[in-house]
């Protein structure tokens, strides 16, 4: 029987079914805080289809509290035969969080600790490409949470340049032909793509020096929905997993509701 996942973040929301730790569908919809509890049940039973009778289990993590909410009331109201799992602080993930707040560290960041350990061990870093921003977040040899970094998206930074900049514009989120650019159009597309690339590996390389850690020791994990328009142009990822956040879902449910 599968899991149903959620990953609802402030741009989108990520859905997946999952049966035994593989992904056997997702969908990425916008988030929108307007969504009542009712929305929500009509969205999730129009995308899943008959498949969401079978679910066995829901598992959320969320950074948006407001639509966390109806999330809690159409758990409530629309699956009260279903158990479920809302990841908050006092959940169990045996990641221990070695920050300053641990409360204030978002649960889809202690998510993707929890899920790289699992899968990669440590030390290892997780770079979470989501839209409105880019995620770095940092687990120990010991496999503990030690803290990451956070930076603009890519999405909201095309934004902001395009609503601030009085000759700039909205323009496709892909590779250029070059570095140095011809046209406006193709700048900006090689200031996201390649000057995030850049950020992102002098990111890694002082977290890594940071960690004290041979570089060829530690996993660097990209993620998340944007992580395709720049992980080519990065030679400090190991790995991709476009779908970490979900298989970390599916280990903290079992880890809680599952036996």
């Amino acid at each position: 029987m599968p899991l149903l996942a959620a990953d609802i973040g402030n741009s989108h929301t990520i859905l997946g079914l999952l049966t035994d730790g593989e992904v056997t569908a997702h969908w990425r919809i916008a988030t929108d805080e307007r969504h009542t509890a009712d929305d929500w049940v009509v969205l999730l039973r129009g995308l899943v289809g008959a498949a969401l009778v079978e679910v066995d289990g829901i598992a959320v993590c969320a950074t948006v509290p407001a639509v966390l909410h109806e999330w809690r009331d159409m758990l409530v109201r629309h699956f009260a035969g279903v158990p479920s799992l809302v990841v908050e602080p006092g959940v169990r993930t045996g990641i221990p969080v070695l920050t300053d707040h641990p409360r204030e560290v978002g649960t889809d960041r202690i998510i993707n600790a929890l899920a790289a350990v699992q899968a990669y061990g440590g030390p290892a870093i997780v770079v979470d490409f989501g839209g409105t921003a880019t995620t770095y977040d940092v687990v120990s040899g010991q496999g503990q949470y030690v803290g990451g970094a956070i930076t603009p998206g890519i999405e909201i930074s095309l934004e902001a340049l395009g609503r601030r900049g009085a000759q700039l514009r909205k323009v496709e989120l892909q590779r250029p032909r070059s570095v140095i650019a011809k046209n406006t159009v193709e700048a900006l597309q090689s200031g996201m793509v390649f000057g995030v690339a850049s950020q992102v590996e002098g990111m890694v390389a002082r977290m890594i020096a940071e960690l004290g850690a041979a570089p060829a020791d530690v996993s660097v994990v990209a993620t998340g929905y944007l992580a395709g328009l720049v992980i080519d142009e990065c030679s400090c990822f190991t790995d991709h997993a476009p779908w970490l956040t979900l298989h970390g879902l599916e280990i903290a449910f079992s880890r809680n509701i599952r036996p």
